[in-house]
């Protein structure tokens, strides 16, 4: 016991020494202001960490990748039933929507319209279908590549969090996931069903 007590205190006493060469290093080479400047940098860049870019895969994968592992994704056979006008801001899916609806600009809900692209990343919002009663998760993916279409504007906010929750905010422009950040509008593709519990 005494022998581990002994390693124990030497191992601290090298761990103390190490700590203080170095702070004297960085104390020889640095100003107090330059170094509380680096420390001010390191802390600040650590408060932006969460808002840096997630890549997420498409929908069409997310459908893939959650119908393989079991879950009650939507899969190509799968049939939603919906009515309503897709061009209009009380459409179910646009829920937790941000920006012009590409049912407008010559898109549709789920392709960009000709010349725009899908941007990598989106948000997801939660949207509850009127007809068949049931919760759906909405990934809502920004088309860019061209100017603004500037038709069928709709900021919708159910469920929208803040910009440190990238993923459910929709108050980020998500172009920069693609090729272009000219942003021109927003697709709403349904994901899945949403677990009930």
């Amino acid at each position: 016991m005494s022998t581990n007590n002994a390693m124990l205190k030497q191992l601290l006493s090298d761990i103390d020494a190490a700590t203080t060469g170095a702070v004297r290093f960085f104390a020889g080479r640095s100003s107090r202001r330059s170094f509380l400047g680096k420390v001010g940098a390191v802390v600040t860049g650590m408060g932006a960490f969460p808002l840096l870019p997630m890549a997420r895969e498409d929908a069409s994968a997310l459908a893939r990748n959650a119908s393989d592992g079991g879950s009650s994704a939507m899969s190509a056979s799968d049939e939603l039933h919906e009515m309503g006008d897709n061009q209009s801001c009380d459409y179910w899916r646009y829920c937790a929507f941000s920006g012009q609806i590409c049912s407008c600009c010559g898109g549709s809900m789920t392709q960009c319209p000709p010349g725009s692209e899908t941007a990598s990343v989106a948000w997801v919002g939660t949207c509850h279908n009127p007809l068949d009663g049931q919760d759906y998760l909405i990934s809502y993916n920004d088309c860019c590549g061209k100017s603004a279409c500037g038709r069928c504007g709709c900021h919708r906010s159910e469920g929208d969090r803040p910009v440190y929750f990238p993923s459910k905010s929709n108050s980020i422009l998500w172009c920069f996931g693609s090729n272009s950040h000219a942003y021109h509008c927003t697709l709403a593709r349904v994901v899945g069903k949403a677990d009930a519990g």
